[in-house]
């Protein structure tokens, strides 16, 4: 398969991404190729100083940087020569088979869901964060900033899109998926919650467990936690601060360095007729490596093809 990788986004960009490639590429087989998206001048000077050999990837040129700050459907329209309109550009045209960047977020959203679209019956794509558990098991938290102001339909479907996530990609049979509340009974939360509750308590979708309280988040109650992306991205970076004091501290255990984003690198944008991963912008080359081995995993689990199977069947008779 063809991995595309935005050699320009991303706070370290392009020596991180660059140094993330070079590592990936030693644990691919042969049969892959990391298709390095960029300004190919640059790419080529850092090759030759790392005495890397430019024949072990394929080079496009793509110029162009999309800032952070800028407005993403306006600056993909703007710049057509900039790394992230390019890989999309490659990925509708199935030149390359998925899609890595640790640049603007925002950008890579807009460009999934207008060049390769939605799965059809999905209302809003979404994206996810891993939550360690005690046991050594996995959770998935969706959403985590891709829809703040999610209403109740929607986080339905986020049940949907985790529990496939959970099961292709964590192998976790049967997922049980959780609605992040306030409290444990069902008339607890906000109108969303509730009203998000009683479409998600006779799932025929999904195997849905009730309201899951913050302080369950690292126990083993629940392999899916649906939010909207307002509370999720707060969670996140709550979480990751925390690890970050604990480390500045010189607290550290085999448990809490499982909280170190490197361990993940990226997720995937789910709910889209491709895979397209999107990394944190602070990643380093440990980080771009695991998100380029993390979208090789994605795309082998035919997740978007699963997605699609499941809305075939899923109907709001189902809620």
């Amino acid at each position: 398969m063809k991995i595309g990788l935005d050699v320009l986004g991303g706070d370290f960009a392009p020596k991180a991404t660059m140094h993330g490639a070079i590592l990936a590429r030693k644990e691919l087989p042969e049969s892959d190729q990391i298709v390095l998206i960029g300004d190919r001048e640059v790419i080529h000077a850092f090759l030759r100083e790392e005495k890397v050999d430019p024949g072990n990837f394929e080079i496009v040129d793509a110029p162009d940087l999309i800032e952070m700050d800028e407005q993403p459907t306006k600056a993909l329209i703007n710049k057509p020569n900039s790394s992230i309109s390019v890989g999309f550009r490659l990925l509708k045209h199935k030149e390359i088979h998925a899609f890595a960047g640790a640049g603007s977020s925002g950008a890579m959203m807009v460009g999934a869901i207008y060049t390769v679209n939605t799965v059809q019956g999905i209302i809003r794509p979404a994206t996810t964060a891993y939550i360690p558990k005690e046991n050594g098991g996995t959770s998935v938290l969706i959403d985590v900033g891709t829809n703040p102001d999610a209403k109740p339909d929607v986080m339905y479907q986020f049940g949907i899109l985790g529990s496939l996530f959970a099961e292709h990609v964590f192998h976790i049979k049967k997922p049980r998926v959780g609605l992040l509340n306030i409290g444990s009974e069902e008339k607890k939360g906000s109108l969303t919650v509730q009203s998000a509750f009683q479409l998600m308590k006779d799932s025929k979708d999904y195997h849905f467990v009730g309201n899951v309280e913050g302080r369950e988040l690292f126990r083993d109650n629940v392999d899916v936690i649906v939010c909207d992306g307002f509370v999720g991205n707060i969670v996140l970076k709550q979480v990751e601060a925390m690890y970050r004091v604990m480390i500045k501290r010189g607290i550290r255990d085999s448990y809490l360095d499982r909280f170190n984003y490197e361990n993940y690198g990226g997720t995937p944008i789910l709910g889209i007729n491709s895979t397209v991963l999107v990394g944190h912008g602070i990643s380093n080359a440990n980080a771009i490596r695991r998100m380029i081995l993390m979208t090789k995993e994605v795309h082998e689990a035919r997740l978007s093809q699963k997605i699609k199977h499941a809305l075939e069947r899923y109907s709001p008779n189902n809620m």
